[in-house]
């Protein structure tokens, strides 16, 4: 597992690239990789069979799910500059799990439905409800841990990175999503 892990230190002075990428198909703990395969499914699913497999969005379909991993991937290295910047010289930084890409994929679909129920905590609301909320904790705690000695171990950069790399992501694919986006939170739509 060690081998495999994001390790900023590894990448910028052993030039072990593939950390980029391979830190994100292992996990802390059986949990951790349910939670990201439930999201994944949750949200995923809708995303590549509804949207990036739909035929009336993408006439060549093979496009689409090519866009839908480009969507996933550059999650995972959108997620990881921040720390990897901050921790390349520290060989004492590590991370693991698919949080970036998972966020990507959930804020994309948040971007193209956001009237769509999302349960928080158990508690359904609007999904650009729920985004709101979640970048605003992901943003509180990634303040939090910078100017007191709190520390969770969870890579809360990479919810939020991951997050702004699958808005920005479908707003450059399909700009009129944004309009599409605003009219429908408004109810103007």
């Amino acid at each position: 597992m060690n081998k495999y892990l994001f390790h900023p230190y590894s990448i910028h002075h052993n030039k072990e690239h593939y950390r980029f990428l391979t830190h994100a198909f292992i996990h802390g703990d059986y949990l951790h990789l349910a939670f990201n395969c439930l999201a994944l499914y949750s949200f995923g699913t809708v995303l590549e069979e509804g949207f990036f497999g739909n035929p009336d969005i993408f006439e060549d379909v093979r496009l689409g799910k090519l866009y839908y991993i480009l969507l996933f991937t550059g999650g995972i290295y959108a997620a990881s500059f921040t720390e990897y910047f901050r921790n390349k010289n520290n060989p004492d930084y590590s991370s693991l799990g698919a949080s970036g890409a998972i966020s990507s994929i959930m804020f994309c679909y948040i971007i193209i439905s956001p009237l769509s129920q999302i349960s928080l905590f158990f508690f359904p609301m609007p999904g650009w409800v729920a985004g709101l909320l979640l970048l605003g904790v992901s943003y509180y705690l990634i303040r939090r841990k910078k100017t007191s000695d709190y520390n969770d171990n969870i890579s809360h950069e990479s919810h939020f990175w991951g997050a702004m790399y699958g808005i920005v992501f479908i707003i450059i694919l399909k700009p009129n999503i944004l309009k599409h986006f605003i009219a429908q939170v408004l109810g103007t739509n």
